[in-house]
């Protein structure tokens, strides 16, 4: 991974920080254009740092990311609770309310969680929690599944990392999960093979149903090639081909744990005009989908 050490080396060591000056994407973003991928941090002294996480985030806070969007030309954007904070939402829920209306969150939660605090994290502009399946941090299949019973009043979705080949039928699995769900980054194909595997046909199943999501973001995390991530064009093309209204777009900012050259944001923002090259595609994936699905 590319990080730095901690000099004492009693901590996980720290990320590399984004790239400092993103440039503006290729084409002219519409009103309303979404990231609907991004991790904020907070200051350790008042937020606090969760003993058991993987790594140590870069000096980035939410007025960085905002200052992205803006080079960017991003109106919205949604920010997921990284495993750095564990459970302690605060750090999502401050930037939500700093931004006048530009963010919505997905939540860090436990199963022990009351309903209460769930009442509280709805209001303040949480959309949903997630249930990291690769790292193995947090709620995971079961308990993801009775959580979301609890929260289908609030009108949340679970958002799920994955391997997808590591789920060649969720589709199957997920037919009756009481609410829809989000599966980040295209469900981190394995480049390897083709987009006729069965673990990414189940993924464009699931989409087809209408249960399901998929972003369309993090396109390093599971290529072998340096930008523009080349191989992971056409399982892109397959799911904006298969199921347009059920994706969203991400930035993935900061970019954390991130082996090999780190991204302008820009051009990661370009790069969805080749997956998407029809307009009005591409403006649902970046509006009107993130519009549905997060209440902006």
């Amino acid at each position: 991974m590319a990080l730095s050490p901690d000099p004492a080396g009693t901590e996980p060591p720290r990320c590399r920080g984004p790239h400092p000056q993103p440039r503006r994407p290729a084409f002219l973003l519409p009103p309303g254009a979404a990231d609907c991928h991004a991790h904020v941090f907070g200051a350790r002294q008042r937020y606090g740092y969760a003993a058991d996480r993987l790594y140590t985030p870069p000096s980035v806070f939410a007025q960085d990311y905002i200052a992205m969007l803006d080079a960017l030309g991003l109106e919205r954007a949604v920010v997921v609770q990284s495993g750095v904070h564990g459970t302690n939402n605060s750090v999502i829920v401050d930037a939500i309310a700093q931004s006048r209306g530009r963010l919505r969150g997905i939540a860090l939660i436990s199963e022990d969680i009351a309903d209460t605090e769930l009442d509280r994290l709805a209001a303040a502009g949480i959309r949903g929690f997630r249930a990291n399946l690769v790292a193995r941090t947090g709620v995971q299949y079961e308990a993801a599944r009775r959580l979301a019973a609890r929260v289908k009043r609030l009108g949340w979705h679970v958002q799920c990392l994955l391997d997808i080949e590591n789920f060649p039928r969720v589709d199957e699995v997920l037919a009756d999960f009481p609410v829809e769900v989000v599966i980040d980054h295209m469900g981190r194909p394995d480049t390897r093979g083709t987009v006729d595997a069965p673990g990414f046909q189940s993924l464009i199943r699931l989409l087809r149903s209408g249960r399901g999501w998929s972003k369309l973001s993090a396109p390093y995390r599971t290529s072998t090639q340096p930008f523009p991530y080349s191989d992971i064009t056409p399982f892109a093309h397959a799911l904006v081909a298969a199921a347009p209204e059920r994706l969203v777009w991400g930035s993935d900012w900061p970019h954390v744990m991130l082996d090999g050259p780190m991204p302008n944001d820009g051009d990661l923002c370009s790069q969805l005009a080749v997956w998407a090259p029809d307009l009005e595609i591409r403006n649902k994936i970046l509006v009107d989908n993130p519009k549905r699905l997060y209440g902006f």
